[in-house]
C-alpha cells in the first residue's frame, strides 16, 4: 500500500470498526443479518483484496442450506432455487419476477456493512462492490443503492468524519440521506416495513437524533416492533458512530455466536494496523 493508504489506515478508529459487526449484532434481533454478516466478513478475511461474488455467493448459499433462516423473502427463495440448480442470475431475476418487481428490501443493506470494515477494499470502489454484492439476490437497483449508502456512511464514519458529512458523502448513493443532511424534516413519516429506503431512512433519524448507542438502539427496537429491519441498520451505523466500546453489553446475545463476532471483528480491525505498518 503506498504512502497515501498508510496516512489513511491511520487515521481510522478500530473501535468504530470493530463497533460495525458488534453494533449490528446488538440490533439484530432475530439472528438472520448477523449469521450472513458473519459470512461475509469472514470471507473478506479469507480474500483480502480479491472479491469474487461468485465465491462469496457459494458461502452464502452453504449457509442457506446448513442453517439458514432470516433471509427475507427474497433471498430465502433465491437461495432455494439456485440450491436447486437454478442459474444465479436466472434465479435472481425469476424472483424478482414472482414478487412482482418488488425486490428493493433491505436484506443486502443488513449484510453488506462489513465491507466497510475491509481494510483491504479501497473507499472508491466500496459503492461497487456493494451494489455487486445486493445483485447476488436483489434485481431492483435501489437495494443496491441503499447497500452502497450504508457502506460508505460506516467508512467515512470510521475515518472520523462528522456525521453530516458522512451522510452527504452516502447521500450521493441514495437521494433521501441529502434531506437529512440537510436538517429536513419536513419529508414523509417514517415507516417500520422493509423497503430498503425506507429502513435506511429510518435508521439514520434514530443514528442521528440519538446521544448515544443505547438510545439509538432502544427507540428504534421501540419503533420497528417485531420487524427486524431499521434497529440492524442502527446497530452497525451507530458503532461505526459510536464504537465498539458503547455498545451495552446487555444489548449483545450469548456465546458462541457473540466470541465469533468479536473474533471476526478484532481480525478486521487488525487488518487496518497492519496497513498502517504499525
Amino acid at each position: 500500500m503506498n504512502s497515501k493508504g498508510k496516512d489513511d489506515s491511520r487515521a481510522v478508529s478500530l473501535d468504530r470498526v470493530r463497533g460495525i459487526l458488534l453494533g449490528l449484532c446488538a440490533g439484530d434481533r432475530n439472528g438472520g443479518p448477523i449469521r450472513m454478516a458473519l459470512e461475509l466478513s469472514e470471507y473478506l478475511l479469507a480474500s483480502g483484496s480479491s472479491f469474487r461474488t461468485k465465491e462469496l455467493l457459494q458461502r452464502y448459499v452453504s449457509w442457506f442450506l446448513r442453517e439458514g433462516f432470516d433471509t427475507g423473502p427474497v433471498t430465502g427463495r433465491v437461495f432455494t432455487r439456485i440450491a436447486n440448480g437454478v442459474p444465479p442470475l436466472e434465479a435472481v431475476l425469476m424472483t424478482h419476477q414472482e414478487l412482482q418487481m418488488r425486490t428493493a428490501g433491505c436484506n443486502p443493506a443488513h449484510r453488506a456493512a462489513p465491507l466497510a470494515m475491509s481494510a483491504h477494499l479501497p473507499d472508491d470502489e466500496l459503492p461497487m462492490l456493494a451494489r455487486q454484492e445486493a445483485r447476488l439476490t436483489h434485481w431492483d437497483p435501489l437495494a443496491g443503492k441503499v447497500s452502497a449508502a450504508v457502506v460508505v456512511l460506516c467508512r467515512s464514519l470510521v475515518r472520523g468524519e462528522d456525521w453530516k458529512t458522512s451522510l452527504f458523502k452516502a447521500g450521493r448513493h441514495c437521494d433521501g440521506l441529502n434531506q437529512e443532511a440537510d436538517g429536513d424534516k419536513t419529508g414523509p413519516a417514517l415507516s417500520p416495513g422493509g423497503f430498503a429506503p425506507e429502513v435506511l431512512r429510518a435508521a439514520v433519524f434514530f443514528v442521528g437524533n440519538s446521544a448515544d448507542m443505547e438510545t439509538a438502539l432502544t427507540r428504534s427496537v421501540e419503533f420497528a416492533g417485531p420487524a427486524n429491519y431499521c434497529p440492524v441498520l442502527v446497530g452497525a451505523i451507530g458503532g461505526a458512530r459510536w464504537g465498539a466500546s458503547q455498545i451495552p453489553p446487555a444489548w449483545l446475545p450469548r456465546a458462541p455466536i457473540l466470541q465469533r463476532v468479536q473474533s471476526v471483528s478484532e481480525s478486521l480491525a487488525a487488518a487496518w494496523r497492519n496497513c498502517a505498518g504499525e
